[in-house]
Order: structure tokens, then sequence, then C-alpha cells
């Protein structure tokens, strides 16, 4: 089967969008070509395979999203993926600038100004302020919170210096966090207006 794809780049992830609208891809066997397809260095490689279908709510959205990590699990958000949804569906005619899209978050609103998207986010739930996480014999604290995914957000003093995929991939799977698991952020404050941050992803399973 020829599969007619594009790749797009949001914040350095890369996603594979598929016009799904008239679906052709059959679910049996789904998640496996999911993964053959995005394993970097011996496929097309991407974090992620975003089919962008019909809407379940037409009178409230444009359409709707299926995503998939890299390892062929299902995702209800991704920041990154969204933007590169959004513009991929302007792009071929499915919306317009100002567009509205279904995940499996919640409708999500985006807006394409030439090259850049903006999406706002569904409304943040679970926030878990000081959460002690016991990795290898250290307590570490960091704080929990659902923006559509889970995310763990550790505040360091220097994001190079974190040895992120041991402490990312240990953080992610804790059994604090199971069973969904949680993306793992390590933040580093630059002034009051800038941050710097690196992010262990869930379902990718690396920075």
């Amino acid at each position: 089967m020829k599969i007619p794809f594009t790749k797009l780049t949001g914040s350095g992830n890369d996603f594979i969008l598929i016009d799904h609208r008239r679906p052709f891809l059959p679910e049996a066997g789904l998640s496996e070509l999911i993964r053959k397809i995005c394993a970097h260095r011996l496929s097309t490689g991407a974090d992620g395979v975003i089919l962008i279908e019909p809407p379940s709510q037409p009178h409230k959205a444009d359409f709707r999203w299926r995503l998939f990590n890299a390892d062929g699990s299902p995702a209800e958000m991704s920041g990154n993926g969204g933007r590169c949804a959004a513009r991929f569906a302007y792009l071929k005619g499915i919306a317009k600038k100002a567009m509205v899209f279904e995940t499996p978050a919640g409708l999500i609103q985006a807006e394409v100004t030439d090259d850049q998207v903006s999406i706002r986010f569904t409304d943040p739930t679970d926030f878990r302020w000081n959460v002690a996480v016991p990795i290898d014999g250290t307590t570490r604290e960091g704080h929990f919170i659902n923006t559509g995914v889970p995310h763990l957000v550790y505040l360091v003093p220097d994001v190079d210096t974190v040895d992120l995929l041991t402490l990312g991939r240990k953080s992610r799977h804790h059994e604090l966090f199971q069973p969904a698991g949680t993306n793992v952020n390590f933040i580093q404050t630059l002034d009051p207006h800038r941050l710097r941050i690196r992010t262990y992803e869930r379902g990718v399973e690396d920075e």
C-alpha cells in the first residue's frame, strides 16, 4: 500500500500527518505499522503519527485527530502535535486559519498565522505541588499537572547537566504515576520571562 503523508516538525517534535477523512488504514495491525514507520534511521522516522479524520461533532469542530506515539500507543494530546495538525489542516483546506479540532483530551482551539501556529490547551487538571519522588535512594521534589496529558515537572539549576534519559525514564515509569505513566519536564529559570526546558516524552521514550 502506498500511503500519502506529510511530515511536519513543531519545536523539535516531528510527526507524520495522514489525511484519513476517508479511512483506508486497517485497524488491525495499525499499532505495529506505526512503530515501523516511526523508527528513526530505519524508516520515515517520527515521534508520532497523526490521523486527520471527520469530526464526530461537525457543528463544534473542523476535524478529529487520532494521535499515536512512536511506540504505537494512542495519546490524548500533544502541544507540538496539535500545532502540526492545525497547520496541516489549513494547508490542505480542511480548516480555516482559526479552527477547533477534537482530541480525547477535549476540543482544542488553534490559529495559523503565516508559518506559526498557536493553540489553546484544555484547562489543566490534577495539579499536585511538591510531589516527593523517591528514585535510587534519593527523593526528588517535582510538581505534577495534566494538560491533556500528564506531566511531572522538575525545577533544576541547569538543564544541560541533567541525566535526562536515566532520570526521565525512571520518573516516567514511577509507581506514583501508574498506570498511565507521565511525561517528565526539566525546567531551568533563566530570568522572569524566559525558561529552558528539556522533556522526556512518554511514548517516544526519549528526549
